[in-house]
């Protein structure tokens, strides 16, 4: 047996590479399942894994050493599994657009509760801020205070174009770093990888014209060894952000929301009605934005009817 890091998943098969720097392509068995958690995939790019080569030239996955963490989405619309994006990293790198496509700040606040849960730092890149006009860019600079006030890294850039200026903190940021990049298709997430990494030179695409939104160019995940040091993790461009069941604690996934609710009046307070909450009377005088807390709700939406509530 030998042991080794999941660098790419191909949907039917994960390739592993191992100290030497072999790559091997193994499957995994089909009864074989984690404990504790129903997803579509058992194996995320990111795991430290041990495998049995054999001598006909296969190789199967048969144990997973523990995750130190992990980032997880429900699979899909009414689903009850969930999908992970990536295993054992640092930092996420979350990318949105203001325009062409407009990624909803339900789906940021969906995203950065998920990392909240589940141990992930989160660096907000709002990307294309050369498509916006001076109205625009005061929303993109709104935003920014929005997020950065909470506590979150955030960089306003545009990938595309003679724009080295914006690739350097960012190069900076995930050196030496194990870094997932996430986002809505059509971001721009494809043209910021080949900025970081020009040797890969992904396939980008256009937004539609018609929906405004994007169209997927990554289809599974895959770990790349960033120029400088480090790794950068590739994912399929998402239009949703389905959050997995976070039973009573939602609030702790909100940085602000939970910071105020030591001063409610009651300590099982949900922050939805009950007399003396601080939390609602925090967003009454705009010290808690009412998108996130609008996002809050919608979180605690997805727990009461026990399925994926659209973001959009």
């Amino acid at each position: 047996m030998s042991k080794g890091i999941v660098i790419k998943n191909t949907g039917s098969s994960y390739q592993v590479t191992t100290p030497d720097g072999s790559a091997i392509n193994c499957k995994v068995k089909g009864n074989f399942r984690l404990k504790g958690i129903r997803t579509t995939n058992p194996v995320a790019v990111g795991d430290v894994v041990t495998f049995t080569a054999n001598a006909d030239g296969s190789a199967y996955i048969t144990a997973i050493e523990p995750r130190r963490n992990y980032i997880i989405r429900r699979a899909s619309n009414l689903s009850k599994e969930a999908h992970i994006l990536a295993a054992n990293v640092d930092q996420a790198l979350l990318v949105v657009s203001l325009k062409e496509p407009l990624t909803s700040t339900t789906f940021i606040d969906r995203f950065l509760a998920t990392a909240e849960a589940y141990s992930v730092p989160v660096i907000l890149i709002i990307n294309k801020t050369d498509l916006l006009d001076a109205e625009e860019r005061e929303l993109a600079e709104a935003v920014r205070h929005l997020y950065s006030s909470i506590g979150y890294e955030v960089l306003l850039i545009s990938a595309t174009g003679d724009h080295s200026d914006a690739i350097a903190p960012i190069l900076a940021m995930t050196r030496g770093k194990i870094s997932l990049i996430s986002g809505n298709s059509g971001v721009g997430k494809s043209t910021l990888i080949n900025r970081l990494i020009p040797s890969l030179n992904l396939r980008t695409a256009q937004v539609s014209a018609t929906h405004h939104t994007g169209m997927h160019t990554t289809t599974f995940s895959e770990m790349h060894p960033l120029p400088g040091g480090g790794y950068l993790i590739d994912t399929p461009g998402v239009k949703g952000f389905g959050t997995v069941d976070f039973g009573d604690d939602v609030a702790h996934y909100f940085r602000e929301i939970f910071a105020c609710s030591s001063r409610c009046k009651y300590g099982n307070c949900t922050h939805t009605h009950e007399p003396g909450c601080a939390v609602r009377e925090a967003v009454e005088r705009h010290e808690i934005s009412e998108s996130r807390y609008a996002s809050y709700l919608s979180i605690l939406q997805d727990r009461d009817e026990g399925k994926y509530r659209k973001p959009f």
